[in-house]
C-alpha cells in the first residue's frame, strides 16, 4: 500500500481511501471527506476535536505520507522525520438519504513541530499503533495526543505558479 499527501484544504466531499473495520473485517474503502451535521441547517464538517471524547465505534484510519497546511499565504509540508508514512485517526458514518458514506478526521493540540504554524493538528497514528486504534485496545487519550518534538520534518513549499509565470 502507498500513502499519498493529504491536503487539508481539500474540498468537502473529496473522496479518499480510508481503512476501517466493518462487520469484523478490515477493509480499504473510498469515502467522502466531511460529515453532515445533525443540526438542521448546520454546515458539514471535516474535523472533530478529540480531547475529552470517546469513539467507541466507526473508527477509521486515513493513510498519508505528508500533510499540507497554509499559514499566512505560505504553504508548508509536514512529514515524519524518519520518512515513514502514517495515518490520521478518523471516524466514519454510514450513508443517509441526504449524505454519502463519509469520514472526518480527529484533531488534537498541535505538536511542538506544528505549533508555530497552527494551534491544532490532525491526530497522527503511527503505523505500529494502527490496530490499537481500529480495535480499541487502548484509551483514546493514549493514542490521540501530539507526537514528541522533532517527530516532523517541516518544509516550506513553493506556491503554485501564476498563469503569467507559465509562459515562455
Amino acid at each position: 500500500m502507498s500513502a499519498s499527501v493529504f491536503n487539508s484544504e481539500a474540498s468537502i466531499r473529496q473522496r479518499r481511501v480510508v481503512i476501517r473495520r466493518n462487520d469484523g473485517d478490515i477493509e480499504m474503502v473510498e469515502l467522502s471527506w466531511g460529515l453532515q451535521t445533525r443540526e438542521p441547517g448546520g454546515c458539514a464538517f471535516t474535523v472533530v476535536r478529540a480531547e475529552g471524547r470517546t469513539f467507541p465505534d466507526h473508527r477509521c484510519l486515513v493513510p498519508t505520507s505528508e500533510f499540507r497546511h497554509r499559514n499566512r499565504s505560505k504553504h508548508y509540508g509536514f512529514s515524519l522525520a524518519d520518512g515513514d508514512w502514517f495515518y490520521f485517526a478518523g471516524v466514519w458514518r454510514p450513508a443517509t438519504r441526504d449524505w454519502p458514506e463519509a469520514y472526518a478526521i480527529l484533531t488534537t493540540e498541535a505538536s511542538a513541530d506544528v505549533a508555530p504554524f497552527h494551534d491544532r493538528q490532525m491526530a497522527v497514528v503511527r503505523r505500529e499503533q494502527r490496530m490499537a486504534w481500529l480495535d480499541r485496545t487502548c484509551r483514546e487519550d493514549e493514542l490521540l495526543r501530539p507526537l514528541p518534538a522533532d517527530s516532523f520534518k517541516v518544509a516550506r513549499l513553493r506556491s503554485e505558479p501564476r498563469q503569467a509565470e507559465l509562459t515562455f
